[in-house]
This record gives C-alpha cells, structure tokens and sequence, in this order.
C-alpha cells in the first residue's frame, strides 16, 4: 500500500511450531532450547547421505489451523521443493520448503488479518524447516568469527508471507501483536519463547528497489527498524533507485541496518521439486475435522467479553491481544464477578507496569485467584483501590504473592483513625482549610494531603465525607 512516499512495507514471518514434540521431517525433539549445542541432532536434520524425509503430521494440521484462523484458500494439495543456498546454517546446501510457481502449492493462499489500521491481506503460508543458528563474538560486523549451532536446524516452520499491506511501522509492530494472539489462542506456537516468531522485513519508498531486512527478534525491533531504513531510504533516495534489491541485517544493539549481501533473485535458488517427498492431498474432510476443533479466536473472545462481562471493548481489546493475559482475567472470575475492576487493572495497570520495566505476564508468581482476593477486599472496602493496585505492582516487583503484601495495605475504615488523619492534615495546611470554605475544589487539595499521610489507606469515600463535615462544622 502507498503513501505520499510511496512506502511499500511487507512480512514475512517465520512462526516455530512450538506445539510439535519432534521436528519437521526427523524425530528429534523440536525443544533445543537450552540443550548444549549441536546435540539435538540426527543423520536427517544434519543432511547426512543416504538419508530421507519423514513428513510430520501433526505439522501439517498445525498448518492448517493457522490457514483456518487467517482465513485462507486451503490448496487441495500440497508438495514440497529444495531451496537451494549455500550458507552456514544450513547444512544440506538447501532448504526443504513449498513454492508457489513452477507447478509448486503451499498449503494455503489468500488470506486476511483485520486490525485497527486495515486489513492485511495474506499471500501464501508455507510449511518449511528452520535452518541452524549463527552466533557471533559482538555485532555481525566486528565479530572475527561465526559459530553455528544445528540444534534448531529442521524445526517446524510456518512461514506467512504479507502482501506490501502495512501502512506504517507502528502498523507492523500491530499486525505482528494481533498474529502472536491468533497463533497462541489455537495453540500452535508459543510467542514468549525466544526466536518462536522471527521476522523479515520488505521495505522500498519513492519507487525504489525493494530491501529485506533480516534478523529482527521482536516487535519492538521491527518498528525499530522499519523506522531506522525508511530514515536511510529516504536520505539516500536517488541512489535506492540507482541500486538492485538488497538484503540487510538489523543489528539490534547499534539499531542500524548494514549490507549483507544483494538480494538474489528466485532463480538464484534454483527451486525444483523435492524428490524424496511425495505430494500431500488436503480433503475437504480433514479440513472440516480440523475447523469443528478450532477453539475460540481473539475477535470471537473479545466479543464475548463484552457481551459476557459487560466490559469495553477497549479493554477487552487489550485484554485478548496476548491470550495469557485473558486467561488470567477469565480464570480470575471464577470466583468472583468484578470484571470492570479486574479488566483494567489487568489491560491498563499491570500491563503497563509490566511494559514499562520490561517484564512478562510470567514474571507475575501469584494466582489468578490471589487478584480476585485482592478485588474481593477492596469491594468490602477491606484494602482501598490505589492500595491493591501498589499491593501487586509489588508482588511483580519481589516474585511473590500478593498476600504477602495485602496485609500491609490493609485500609483505614474506621471513623476515629480517619479523623484523627484529618485534624493532623487540617493543622498542617490551615490556608487550604480556609479555601476550602469557599472552593471545593480546594478539598481535592486535603484529600491529596489525607491519602499521602496514610499511604494511600484511608477509605476513599469516609475520608471524603469526613474532610467535608470538618470543613461545614469549622466554618
């Protein structure tokens, strides 16, 4: 899609399979996260002669439920071909992949991801393994050598290729949120591991030759560089337009993008059919089985929950965009019903702690049920909001439940306490008393004053009603 500069903007995301035990065409187990390096590995995965691929079935359903959620042309049937490369991570010398052209079908076309910015059409999901990793000493540039690990090579992929749809970087970083949830939700893939979503970005202005940009880790990043490239293309625009497709790096510490290498073209791949794997037939009777399992999707979730829990549908916007995070605000309502409270400050007050010092839904160690408590006490004017509120920013804080900290916040209800606060509150600030008399607007002034001495305890509503009795009886 254009702009006034011609901005053209595409992905193509690489999604693991984190739901298969085993990988793409072998019976090593896809999990090589944390395993020494160059252990999880077999004859097959390595590329050792003589040796043969064994299709795994579970992946092509994983495939076919992603098909079913983005809403895509299903092929009949499917085949596989080599995508031949020589690079280090890729001990074959070719890629096992599906290729639209020459007689080649991936799994599934034409499809569509709605988001607040516009419909994202998709082009083709293809099914393919995952190369190895390359690690270096520093950044890509300075680093004297490469070293490789094998154990991620052959992992189940599914790539899904964008049409040039997106309208801006921020609507990449949207895009990518709203296809992490969909993923979670029918559980194929697991967005917090790291590397379980990798992203390729295609991005030209002005006309210009198209630039990919490889080696993006995170939304975050994506945004970070689309914006740093759209900044050197449009700097460098007469040359851009000079110069053949590219492929460059995002190098994440430096956030900049450096030349890797010109971009090759498709026949530089010399893509020909896999002969050593036979095409698949998709009936129209295995797509249905799948489509009765599909579990709820995050617009099916975020409309039952405002219908259901008669909540906004901004919050619930925030609360289905990662599906932990709505599982939580759901099993927390097992046991109560203050959806309005604990919506937000799951979407707004959490979330945003979370976001804001770089922590993950999986940093909070207490229960669903230990937030319901916390709703449930300041309901029964037990604990004040802005105290339950600081009671699990702490929790997060320290790695521990939120009861530990619920007893130190325990609110002041009783009448005595409350008023001794405000005599102590009236002597300290007599001009505010004085104004107050005559603006009301001066006794937000004391309440700031009566919440900061008793750290926020006090009961909202009594202190209120005790400042102005003190004020009318004073006067």
């Amino acid at each position: 899609m254009k702009d006034d500069l011609g901005l053209k903007i595409g992905l193509e995301v690489h999604c693991q399979l984190t739901v298969l035990k085993t990988k793409l065409f072998c019976s090593c187990p896809s999990n090589y996260r944390g395993e020494d390096p160059n252990t999880n590995i077999c004859e097959v995965c390595t590329g050792m002669p003589g040796t043969l691929p064994v299709l795994n079935e579970k992946a092509v359903e994983a495939a076919v439920k992603i098909a079913l959620a983005l809403d895509c042309k299903i092929s009949e049937s499917m085949n596989f071909f080599r995508k031949n490369y020589f690079y280090p991570d890729l001990p074959k010398n070719f890629q096992i992949t599906q290729y639209d052209k020459a007689g080649g079908s991936p799994i599934a076309k034409e499809g569509l991801v709605e988001t607040i910015a516009g419909i994202i059409r998709i082009r083709r999901i293809q099914l393919e393994e995952d190369p190895g990793k390359l690690s270096y000493e520093g950044t890509i540039v300075s680093s004297p050598i490469s070293l490789v690990d094998y154990n991620r090579a052959g992992v189940a992929l599914v790539e899904i290729v964008t049409e040039p749809d997106l309208k801006s970087p921020k609507h990449a970083r949207e895009f990518l949120q709203k296809l992490r949830s969909i993923l979670e939700h029918i559980g194929v893939c697991d967005g917090s591991l790291e590397g379980a979503m990798r992203c390729d970005a295609n991005v030209s202005l002005f006309g210009g030759k198209r630039v990919e940009v490889k080696n993006i880790s995170s939304f975050k990043e994506v945004e970070r560089a689309l914006n740093f490239e759209i900044t050197r293309q449009k700097t460098m625009a007469n040359v851009a337009k000079a110069e053949g497709m590219e492929t460059r790096h995002w190098d994440d510490v430096r956030r900049v993008t450096v030349t890797l290498r010109v971009k090759e073209a498709e026949e530089d791949y010399r893509y020909f059919p896999e002969p050593d794997l036979v095409p698949i037939t998709i009936s129209k009777e295995y797509v249905a089985d799948i489509r009765k399992r599909m579990p709820e999707l995050p617009d099916g979730r975020k409309a039952r929950f405002v219908k259901q829990y008669v909540i906004s549908e901004e919050i619930a916007g925030v609360l289905v965009g990662e599906k932990l995070l709505a599982d939580i605000f759901e099993e927390s309502l097992r046991t109560r019903m203050a959806s309005n409270l604990l919506g937000s400050w799951l979407a707004i007050d959490i979330l945003g702690y979370l976001n804001r010092s770089e922590k993950t839904l999986a940093d909070m160690k207490f229960k669903p049920k230990d937030l319901a408590e916390l709703a449930r006490k300041v309901e029964k004017k037990e604990l004040t909001e802005n105290t339950a509120k600081s009671v699990v920013i702490k929790a997060i804080e320290q790695g521990k439940s939120t009861f530990e900290f619920a007893k130190e916040g325990a609110a002041i209800t009783d009448e005595k306490s409350i008023m001794d606060a405000v005599k102590e509150v009236f002597e300290a600030n007599p001009k505010a008393v004085e104004d107050a008399k005559s603006d009301p607007k001066a006794i937000n002034f004391l309440m700031g004053q009566l919440m900061k001495a008793t750290k926020g305890r006090a009961d909202h509503e009594l202190a209120r009603k005790t400042i102005e009795q003190a004020i009318t009886a004073g006067s």
